[in-house]
């Protein structure tokens, strides 16, 4: 009877981890202040309860004027407002402009408790799902590989947060006229 040929196994460190991520090395994102984050065709800047009440306090609101003014209701969940600006693009209703040393800068008037979707961007799910997302994305947001370097474990917690604490990192940095 013939013998079965002996089956090759292949060392594991020869292979490649395939649950490695395509960002395994770091990517690259620092905050321009364009505003194209905040800007743009309609879209939804999603508020869990705890950022409703973090506006509201900032806002010195109470939590049922902080929603009737600056929120709606998308399927029952609640989105910030947005307005149509003068180029046809949808502005956050927090979006501030103004111009520092001759630059027009676009930036967060309410930067403080901005909620946690904001706060992680460029670092989405959707935006690190391949490289091909990312660069897309990166077409209209120039800080975008450009920057401050994220490690990969920086990326990740960014990108799987659920809610933010006190001090937590993020990768867009404060606004220098507000």
């Amino acid at each position: 009877m013939p013998r079965r040929p002996e089956k090759k196994t292949t060392p594991l460190a020869v292979l490649a981890d395939e649950s490695a991520p395509w960002f395994e090395g770091g990517l690259r994102f620092e905050c321009t202040q364009c505003g194209n984050c905040c800007s743009g065709p309609p879209g939804y800047v999603w508020l869990s309860d705890d950022e409703i009440d973090r506006f509201s306090t900032h806002l010195k609101l109470e939590r049922l004027d902080f929603l009737k003014q600056y929120c709606r209701k998308v399927g029952g969940r609640v989105s910030l407002k947005e307005r149509k600006n003068d180029r046809g693009q949808y502005d956050c209703v927090f979006l501030a402009e103004s111009t520092v040393n001759g630059q027009r800068k676009r930036g967060c008037s309410v930067y403080e408790v901005r909620p946690l979707q904001c706060r992680t961007w460029p670092f989405w799910h959707g935006l690190l799902e391949d490289a091909d997302a990312w660069n897309s994305a990166a077409v209209g947001c120039p800080g975008m590989n450009a920057g401050t370097h994220y490690a990969m474990e920086q990326i990740v917690n960014l990108r799987d947060a659920s809610d933010w604490p006190d001090r937590q990192q993020t990768p867009t940095s404060k606004p220098t006229d507000q």
